[in-house]
This record gives C-alpha cells, sequence and structure tokens, in this order.
C-alpha cells in the first residue's frame, strides 16, 4: 500500500502532465507513492496521456470521468480511490511548489494532526505575480469562510493540502462538493476544531493552460458557504435557484414598468412581456451558474429554454391558483402570496432540475454512447 497518495483534478491540462510528474520524482524520492489524476474529460487528450504513462509506471493512474465535473467532486472521488493513509491535493498547473511536499507530510505525522495546508499568507508565503483583482478575490473569500470554518487558516482558500485518511472518513459524509475550494468544504464539515497547521510557500505563474476561474467560480463559492450555513434546512442548489429567481423578479419589475409607462403597453400584455424576459433569464443565469455541472450547450440549450419556461408557466399557473384560492378561504393576502411564491418556487427547482438539466443531459450522454455500441457490435466476431 502506497504511503502517500497524491490527488491532482485536471481538465485540458496534457502540457503540464511531464514537467509535473518529474518533480514529483525528485522532491519524493524516498516516499512510496502513488499520483491519481482525476480528469474531467478533457478535450486535448490528457486521460489518454496519462494511461499511457502508466503502461510502464503503474503507480500513476487515471480517472475519467463522463457526464459530471467540478475540481470538489473530483477530488473527494480520487481520494476514495486510493487505500494510502495520507492524502495530498495539488493542482496540476505547477503553480503549487512541490518542493514543500515533504515538510507537510513529516509535520502530519510528527504532530497528529488533521490537515496541513501550503499558505500563500502565512510566514513568507506570497501570492507571486497573481494580480491586484485577484488578489483582494482571494483574501475576501477567505475572510467569508471564518463564518463556517471550524479552524483558524490564513489561506483557506489554498487548494494545496496534505491530510489523513483518518480525517477524510470523519467528515466525508458531510461534503458538499461544490465548486473549486474544496479545503473551506473538508474544514467547515467538521464537528469538532481541526488539528491543522500551515508550510507557507510562493505562489507560482502557471506553467502551461489556462486558468479555469470564471465568475461562475464566484458563486459556486457563495453556494458552497451557503449549504454549510443553511444545509440542514435547504439545499444549495435551491439557493442558487432562488437567488437567481429573485433576480429575475427585479427584471420583471423593470421591463413592466418600462412597457406599460413608458411605451403604453396595455398591463397584461407588459405583463406577459416581463414574464417571458424573466424566465429566459434566469434560464441563462441557471445554466452557468446553478447548473454549471449539468450546463447544456449549443441546440441542447435551446430545447432546455423551451422545456424551461414550459415548467415555469406551470409553477406561475400553481402560484396564482393556490393564491387566490387561500384568499377567498380568507387568508391575509399577503400570507397568500407568500405561500404561493413558496411553491411556485420549490415546483420550478423540482420541474427544471428534473426536465431541464438532468433529463437532457441523461439523454445527450445516451446519444453519445449510441455510436460507440454501434462500432463495438460491428467489431465483435461472427459466430461459427
Amino acid at each position: 500500500m502506497p504511503h502517500l497518495a497524491i490527488i491532482i483534478p485536471t481538465l485540458n491540462e496534457i502540457e503540464n502532465i511531464d514537467p509535473l510528474i518529474q518533480r514529483l520524482d525528485t522532491v519524493l524520492a524516498g516516499i512510496d507513492w502513488e499520483l491519481i489524476f482525476v480528469d474531467d474529460d478533457s478535450s486535448d487528450g490528457t486521460a489518454e496521456h496519462i494511461r499511457a504513462i502508466s503502461l510502464g509506471r503503474p503507480q500513476i493512474r487515471v480517472i475519467q470521468r463522463i457526464g459530471r465535473s467540478g475540481l470538489a467532486s473530483a477530488c473527494v472521488e480520487g481520494m476514495l480511490a486510493s487505500s494510502a493513509p495520507y492524502i495530498a491535493v495539488m493542482d496540476a498547473d505547477m503553480q503549487h511548489d512541490e518542493a514543500i511536499l515533504p515538510q507537510m507530510i513529516h509535520l502530519l505525522r510528527s504532530n497528529s494532526l488533521d490537515i496541513v495546508v501550503g499558505s500563500r499568507h502565512a510566514g513568507e508565503g506570497s501570492m507571486g505575480t497573481m494580480g491586484p483583482r485577484r488578489q483582494w478575490l482571494s483574501r475576501l473569500g477567505a475572510r467569508i469562510s471564518f463564518a463556517v470554518c471550524h479552524c483558524h487558516v490564513s489561506d483557506p482558500m489554498s487548494g494545496y493540502f496534505v491530510l489523513t485518511r483518518a480525517y477524510l472518513e470523519s467528515v466525508v459524509y458531510r461534503l458538499s462538493n461544490i465548486g473549486f475550494k474544496i479545503l473551506v468544504d473538508l474544514l467547515a464539515s467538521s464537528t469538532r476544531p481541526v488539528r491543522m497547521a500551515e508550510v507557507p510557500y510562493h505562489f507560482r505563474s502557471r506553467l502551461h493552460g489556462q486558468s479555469k476561474l470564471d465568475i461562475s467560480t464566484g458563486i459556486e463559492y457563495f453556494l458552497l458557504i451557503a449549504d454549510k450555513l443553511l444545509g440542514n434546512i435547504a439545499p444549495a442548489r435551491f439557493v442558487g435557484f432562488v437567488l437567481v429567481g429573485s433576480i429575475g423578479l427585479i427584471l420583471n419589475l423593470l421591463v413592466v414598468s418600462v412597457a406599460y409607462r413608458w411605451f403604453g403597453l396595455p398591463f397584461l400584455k407588459a405583463q406577459a412581456v416581463a414574464a417571458f424576459a424573466a424566465m429566459v433569464s434566469n434560464f441563462f443565469i441557471n445554466n452557468i451558474t446553478t447548473y454549471r455541472d449539468l450546463r447544456l450547450r449549443r441546440w441542447r440549450m435551446l430545447q432546455g429554454l423551451v422545456v424551461f419556461c414550459i415548467a415555469c408557466a406551470v409553477g406561475a399557473l400553481a402560484n396564482i391558483g393556490i393564491a387566490g384560492f387561500l384568499v377567498e378561504r380568507g387568508v391575509a393576502w399577503y400570507l397568500a402570496a407568500s405561500f404561493g411564491l413558496m411553491i411556485g418556487a420549490v415546483w420550478n427547482y423540482g420541474a427544471t432540475y428534473v426536465f431541464t438539466w438532468r433529463m437532457l443531459r441523461s439523454h445527450r450522454r445516451f446519444l453519445q454512447a449510441v455510436p460507440n455500441r454501434a462500432v463495438e457490435k460491428q467489431s465483435l466476431p461472427a459466430k461459427i
């Protein structure tokens, strides 16, 4: 059994694989280790390249994920695929300094800790050449994370750390697996104070490839924090769906005001235009944020938009019908309206999740698999 498992999530990182392995060979000499890449079906041949390497080096392997994505869930899947007592998580782009790995492992073992974090903010650590805006966002995220983390950590946004298998198994069923910040998830999922330490390092520039961070990454981070704070009350995806719906409500009121008061449209027509605009905007925002891991693309996106609008129209009818029924029974109008909105939101969330994103994505994967099955069938030898 390997003493250490190193988990590296990848997405289009083929140029970084060979130099990363060479550096790990150098710094981990004398340690029995294995390297597990978890690849989200890269289009540049990353998984195939790693499999070719593993033919000669069985301690290096790849888990290629089809139809699912996300850094946090990739890390957890990789960690659970190993039986090593100590597990390291790092990126493939060489921004994390592999030279401190032996020090992190020694600190973890000798002090009976749960986690040792590679920190850019502790001691002589630094953010390197990262721009001022990225540094500000990183520090803002760190401050927000203090609301849920069960320890004091200077760099909770770090994606570079080592932990024990015992600690992983103690928190794994409470993990949210949302977004990119798996360390915050691990620290926030503990039911006791976390025994941890930090090792400073200098954050390096990316060697090859492009950053995967965008605005939806930030939204996913807030969904993670919401899930840790409200997870026992409502799923984080539902919270995100409601927040996007709130944006749609504001857009609805704005469009009604413009169409009705400025352009003189009859109120019902203005309301219909506003409702359609709100539904369209809600669909596209949800597609890149709330349902990023199930994102629809190309003509599937158009199909999804149609199904989304139909499902939300049914939700609107349910909202109006239930609210009207309650008012007729003597319930205060504001309570009836609130209950109607709640029922409509729950319906919209459940129906669009099943029929818009989950079903269309599953259907796409089925169609992608059909040609492969046909090829396999043609390649079978004829029966004698």
